[in-house]
């Protein structure tokens, strides 16, 4: 299923909100902008302003708050270590530009792939979006211009669970509960990441919840190689 070794392997996750605390604190342009975007989304008794607490999905009007990486540092029968590293804050074009720099250093070979759950319709794009936005080249691990899809060294956990089962949409808790594997949505989820970064203020919850989810996402692809699961103390969180 994956042909390459494990450590060749970046795996991540992205957490967003609204690019402001609520649809008041917008300007006006941005108010009529969200509104025109919203009416597709609206649902039932629902308004453009009730619902901006869901702008964060959209890179147009969402911004990154952290981006957690792991890695297997050490991979082999007899040891395996994973690494977790997270780029957070309040300046998104500093996460930005600390994320690029470790895929320009560490991550841009091409047998070098990056692994997300449900990435390649949303973190992928969502980061180079955000990138260019932000006024940074994007790193050759997220270049996509003119390549086909089998060049683009982009793995998603959710495609390879669906065997090319298109209409099947299943969330990382569910994949996580059938392998045996913690859910990494015990605390938070990501309906929830927006009033925790804007109303609790509370952004070490949001980066403890992002790093489970890449570590998920390691264990799932573990156990989709017939492998043991990581232990506690496999895993290092590097600060």
């Amino acid at each position: 299923m994956i042909e390459t070794s494990l450590t060749n392997i970046l795996f991540l996750d992205v957490e967003t909100v609204p690019q402001q605390q609520n649809f008041k604190a917008l300007s006006d342009a941005e108010k009529n902008l969200w509104a025109n975007k919203a009416r597709y989304l609206i649902k039932d008794k629902e308004t453009h302003e009730s619902i901006y607490n869901r702008a964060g999905i959209y890179a147009e009007f969402g911004k990154i708050i952290c981006i957690s990486t792991g890695y297997f540092s050490d991979y082999s029968k007899t040891k395996k270590l994973f690494r977790l590293k997270s780029f957070y804050g309040d300046d998104e074009k500093k996460i930005l530009i600390d994320f690029a720099s470790l895929l320009n250093k560490f991550f841009n070979k091409s047998n070098h792939l990056l692994c997300a759950h449900n990435g390649k319709e949303f973190d992928f794009p969502y980061l180079s979006r955000r990138m260019l936005i932000n006024g940074i080249k994007l790193p050759k691990a997220l270049n996509t211009s003119g390549k086909k899809p089998w060049e683009i060294n982009h793995l998603d956990t959710m495609e390879m669970w669906r065997f090319g089962d298109y209409k099947n949409f299943t969330p990382l808790n569910l994949m996580a509960h059938v392998f045996g594997i913690p859910s990494p949505k015990d605390d938070i989820d990501g309906s929830k990441v927006w009033q925790v970064y804007w109303e609790e203020k509370n952004l070490q919850r949001i980066v403890t919840y992002c790093q489970k989810d890449v570590l998920t996402i390691a264990q799932i692809v573990l156990k989709m190689k017939g492998e043991e699961l990581l232990s506690d103390s496999e895993i290092k969180i590097i600060y």
